[in-house]
């Protein structure tokens, strides 16, 4: 069978489990497992990233494909008979934005992940129906623009209002199992899935040779954590906030929610500070902590004068200052630019390549750092936000040129000189790929 019917064949399964899922809402499906065989495995392989890290066996992507079918049935037997052994997860640290502390990083083994992947495939199609549009982390068809973009026209339409900025203290590390379990059988409870997945909550952390075993959090660099935390804050948070808090209030609201960045808006004062006061106790209940002091409550009215510098009050979201200004037209809109602590890291992150790398080929340089500049432009690149786009694009060149200065064969290098090369061979401008217009209304 070719590749693309062999898509096509999942594809098709995929689709009749949320056409199942649709039909029995609110049920528990206790039949799904059969759904994955070994041509579902292959196809969860390919989907599986091919030039990550290795975990703990140190098995790699080309040792597995080395004998491929034989390790997917394998894999498929064990599944199906109860006897696959999640393995811990490789703990590895690298650097925050900050440069001083280190976050970590979770580094399953190759076959976890491809099984995970598998799982997933039949996870998805389910919760996918239960979950709000305006949440948009880790799901198909949803990205952090989408996320940015459903905030600026409803907050458009409600003319600004008082704003909850939530922060989740470690959230991904303090989900707790058994509430998790008893979320996910509320509609799935086949017992190979449901069995599966409680190994992989207990599977542990290797790190610095000992394996500490996990009693809350999801799978760190799993394939399946962002699905079963999103699955978590759908019924933490949003099924609350649809079913409970709106119903309650005086005046309109909305919010949108990428993964554990959440924002939530009320036209009116009494009913933020309501909700605020519950949010705490509410999160408590599920074993999640609210950072008290990035939890914040804002007065993100628009300005009534006239004036966009009336109301000063900001928030970053999803590595955007959201803030107040007029539009050419005069007209006051919320505006979004790089936020500070994004524009720094980037640079220096730049800053570090070239140190490390400045006795490369000059020409090898220039291509990574023009896909950098283009990459940063792809997230970056929204309407209102040139200047910061512009300074980006001013400064990457000037570290070039420090670091280019201090190779012993370039010690003469002046600016006439660099500017040839840049003429030689341009590095991108500034530009703008996420446009958002009021005629999208």
């Amino acid at each position: 069978m070719s590749q693309e019917k062999l898509y096509d064949e999942v594809l098709t399964k995929q689709k009749r489990i949320a056409e199942i899922a649709m039909n029995h809402h609110g049920e528990s499906l206790k039949s799904l497992a059969h759904h994955i065989d070994l041509k579902w495995l292959y196809v969860a392989y390919q989907n599986t990233r091919k030039d990550s890290a290795v975990g703990i066996d140190n098995v790699s992507a080309q040792d597995y494909e080395s004998n491929l079918k034989h390790n997917l049935e394998e894999l498929l037997n064990r599944l199906k008979s109860g006897r696959y052994k999640a393995p811990a997860v490789r703990r590895v640290y690298i650097p925050k934005g900050n440069g001083k502390e280190k976050r970590p990083l979770g580094l399953p083994t190759f076959e976890d992940k491809i099984l995970q992947r598998a799982v997933l495939m039949v996870l998805e199609p389910v919760f996918e129906k239960e979950f709000f549009d305006f949440s948009h982390g880790f799901r198909p068809g949803h990205s952090a623009h989408l996320a940015l973009d459903e905030f600026w026209l409803k907050n458009y339409k409600l003319g600004g209002g008082w704003l909850i900025d939530l922060d989740i203290r470690k959230y991904f590390d303090t989900i707790d199992h058994e509430q998790l379990r008893k979320m996910i059988c509320s509609r799935v409870c086949d017992g190979v899935i449901t069995r599966i997945i409680g190994k992989w909550l207990k599977a542990g952390v290797f790190d610095n040779g000992n394996v500490t075993l996990g009693k809350s959090g999801t799978p760190q660099g799993g394939v399946i954590s962002p699905l079963l935390s999103n699955v978590y804050l759908h019924e933490v948070l949003d099924k609350w906030f649809v079913e409970t808090v709106k119903p309650r209030l005086k005046g309109d609201s909305f919010m949108v929610r990428y993964a554990d960045d959440c924002l939530m808006m009320f036209k009116e004062r009494d009913d933020a500070v309501k909700a605020m006061n519950v949010l705490y106790k509410r999160f408590a209940k599920y074993g999640l902590e609210l950072h008290p002091e990035k939890t914040k409550l804002i007065d993100f009215r628009k300005p009534t004068s006239g004036k966009s510098g009336e109301n000063k009050e900001t928030f970053d979201f999803l590595g955007f200052t959201h803030y107040w200004k007029k539009s050419r037209k005069g007209s006051l809109i919320v505006g979004k630019k790089t936020a500070k602590d994004r524009f720094t890291r980037s640079l220096k992150m730049v800053n570090d390549w070239c140190r490390r790398h400045r006795h490369w080929k000059i020409l090898t340089q220039w291509k990574h750092l023009r896909r950098v500049i283009l990459g940063h432009c792809a997230y970056y690149g929204v309407t209102g936000n040139n200047r910061r786009l512009g300074e980006f694009c001013f400064q990457v060149p000037r570290i070039w040129y420090k670091w280019l200065k201090r190779r012993s064969r370039l010690r003469d290098l002046n600016w006439n000189k660099f500017n040839r090369l840049l003429a030689a061979h341009p590095l991108p401008g500034p530009r703008i790929i996420h446009s958002v217009h009021i005629a999208k209304l």
